[in-house]
Parts: structure tokens; sequence; C-alpha cells
């Protein structure tokens, strides 16, 4: 069903909580990463293609720095630290994101709507802490929690960010929608026992049992998440 399809009349309930993934998502910090994934390597004279850079998009940033640090050392031999690479890697994005931030089409006006409807909202990153706050500065008071990838033990796919959000949050995973753009962030609120509604960017996102998608949060108001949240489906992305 696509999201213009359905009942415009209230449902039962609003979600417990709206618990939004960041990059890709709310803000459009993708191409930042792979600028600074494509600038470090290249001074170590390695390449770095977009197809590889897309295979890294809502990986945990730990996973990142594994990845990236043992490329370099496979194309020249040169061997670095994950956690350096990391650290380089949140420092340039930070830098970006705060000289100028670009927001995904819809997410402002849905969450300034959530806040109006007095939906608590989460904002769930595997970025850091650093990167986190800066983002959430920029719309005071939109989140009541925000949970940053340098503070859980295991990054998305697990689910244990949404988890810890939705705890933060003192309500049921299940009584939440979470909003993702990447194939891993949807596995990881599918695994928290959260409705999980899929708004690709950068990285195709398949359809699956129970699984919402839209090609744009302008499609999307609170009464809309708050039918996905009581199990209506909908999907307005073309398959493929």
């Amino acid at each position: 069903m696509n999201p213009s399809e359905a009942p415009r009349e209230a449902p039962v309930q609003l979600p417990a909580a709206v618990l939004w993934d960041m990059d890709g998502t709310l803000v459009d910090t993708e191409p930042h990463w792979i600028a600074a994934e494509t600038a470090l390597l290249g001074r170590y004279g390695a390449s770095w293609s977009h197809e590889q850079a897309l295979g890294l998009v809502g990986s945990a940033l730990p996973e990142s720095g594994r990845v990236l640090a043992e490329h370099v050392e496979r194309s020249v031999g040169v061997r670095l630290d994950p956690d350096a690479v990391v650290a380089e890697l949140v420092e340039a994005v930070v830098a970006q994101v705060g000289a100028a931030v670009v927001w995904r089409p819809g997410a402002l006006e849905l969450l300034r709507a959530l806040g109006a409807a007095g939906v608590p909202c989460a904002l769930v990153t595997m970025s850091y802490r650093s990167l986190a706050d800066t983002v959430a500065a920029m719309v005071p008071g939109a989140f009541a929690v925000v949970v940053a990838g340098d503070e859980v033990e295991r990054g998305k796919p697990a689910p244990d960010p949404y988890l810890l959000a939705a705890r933060l949050l003192g309500v049921s995973p299940g009584e939440c929608v979470v909003i993702e753009d990447s194939p891993t962030g949807v596995a990881s609120g599918e695994a928290a026992g959260a409705r999980v509604l899929a708004c690709p960017h950068m990285v195709p996102i398949p359809a699956a049992p129970g699984r919402s998608r839209v090609a744009s949060l302008a499609q999307v108001d609170p009464v809309v998440l708050g039918w996905i949240a009581g199990g209506l489906v909908l999907d307005a992305v073309a398959a493929g």
C-alpha cells in the first residue's frame, strides 16, 4: 500500500517513539564520509571506488576503520591503526557538517510534526558522539535521547543501538517506528523488534514482509507512522 492510500483518520495511537538513524536518513552526510575515506586513502596512494564506499554505508565505525586499514595494507603495504583511521574520518565529517548541513527531503518537517504531536524521538547513529551532538544541536529539543556508535558494544546490524534507545526512552521497541536508509540499519531495527520504515538513499533496500518503504520522508507524517506502528505495511518504492 502506498502512503497516500493509508487511512487518513487518526490511528488508534501514534508510535510510542520514533527512532531516527542519522547519516543518510536525517542528514545527507554519506557524501562527506565517502569524501573523507577517499582523501585519507589517497594520501597513501590507495584507490577507493564509489562501489567500495557504498559497501560501508550504515556500518559501525570500528568496522569501517578495520576495512579501510586492511585495504591500505593490501594495496600499498602501509599498516594503519583502525582507531586512528576512524578518528580522522570523524574529525573530517564533523568539520564538513559544521560548515554546511544538508537535510534529507521531508526529514525536518516530519521531525517537527512529531514534536508537535508529542511523539518522543531518539537519534540512533553509528557516528560517534561528537558528530551526533553536532547534528542534534541543530534541532534543539527535537531528540529526547541520542545513542552514538561509540556508546554501544555492538553496532548495527546488531539490535543493541535501538534496544538502548527504547530503554532510555522507557518504551517497548515493538511500539516504536525506526526510520532507516541502509540495509544494515534496517536489519538492526528489525532485530530490535521495532516496526521499520525504510527510506533508501544511496543503497537499495529490498522489500520484505512487514517492512514499510518510502522514496522520500516527504510522503510521511505522524498519522502514517501511527498506522505503521499498528502493523500496516506501506510500500512506495519501485520493485527492484
